[in-house]
Order: structure tokens, then C-alpha cells, then sequence
């Protein structure tokens, strides 16, 4: 069974710095990309950041130059930098992965990490 957790959100003050990773276990036979999302309440979830296995990555312009994706596809594993963090960050933060399995393409979510930032 494949399973996708992430961890590393909690509370910090504004221009406070955070790590998030995002762990896909199981029987996976490659990565196609991993990417980070943000839900706030009575809201729909919003491309934060994405990474291809390639190395490409492409982000929000909100994060543009606070943000860092990256993933080492030897761990199965997605971290996302946040740097310079602001309240309007405040937000869950969900793991979405596209994972080769069995010859096939499947979409994954992990569960969310909450991300608070103080003023």
C-alpha cells in the first residue's frame, strides 16, 4: 500500500523559517513529481511549489524566491524550504505525488501538515 506523510509544519514568527517533508512509501517503482499544495479554510488547494523528477521545478509567484522544492529521489522524499515566511502563509500544506507503480500513473495526497505564522 502506498502512503505519502508529510511532516515539519507548526508555529513560527513571521521571517521565521520552516522545512517540510513529504515521505512516499510503499511499492513504488519511480517518481514522477512531487509538489506542494495550501488549503485555508473555506478555500480550495493552491499549487505552492513542484518539483519533476528531472529536477524542474516550478512555483507560485507568492513563494518566488522564499520557497525552496526539492526531492531525493533515493529517500522517496520532498522537502520544501520555506524561508522569509508571512502570515498570509498560514495555511495546511499537502503533499501531492504522481508515482509509477506496476506500469501505471497514480495521483496521491498525503494527509496535510498545519503551517502557522505569527505576526
Amino acid at each position: 500500500q502506498v502512503h505519502l506523510e508529510e511532516s515539519g509544519g507548526g508555529l513560527v514568527q513571521s521571517g521565521g523559517s520552516l522545512r517540510l517533508s513529504c515521505v512516499a512509501s510503499g511499492s513504488i517503482f519511480s517518481i514522477n513529481d512531487m509538489g506542494w499544495y495550501i488549503q485555508r479554510p473555506g478555500g480550495q488547494r493552491e499549487l505552492v511549489a513542484v518539483v519533476v523528477s528531472g529536477g524542474s521545478t516550478n512555483y507560485a509567484d507568492s513563494v518566488q524566491g522564499r520557497f525552496t522544492i526539492s526531492m531525493d529521489n533515493a529517500k522517496n522524499t520532498a522537502y520544501l524550504q520555506m524561508n522569509s515566511l508571512k502570515p498570509e502563509d498560514t495555511a495546511v500544506y499537502y503533499c501531492k505525488a504522481h508515482l509509477r507503480i506496476r506500469g501505471a500513473t497514480y495521483q496521491y495526497w498525503g494527509q496535510g501538515t498545519q503551517v502557522t505564522v505569527s505576526s
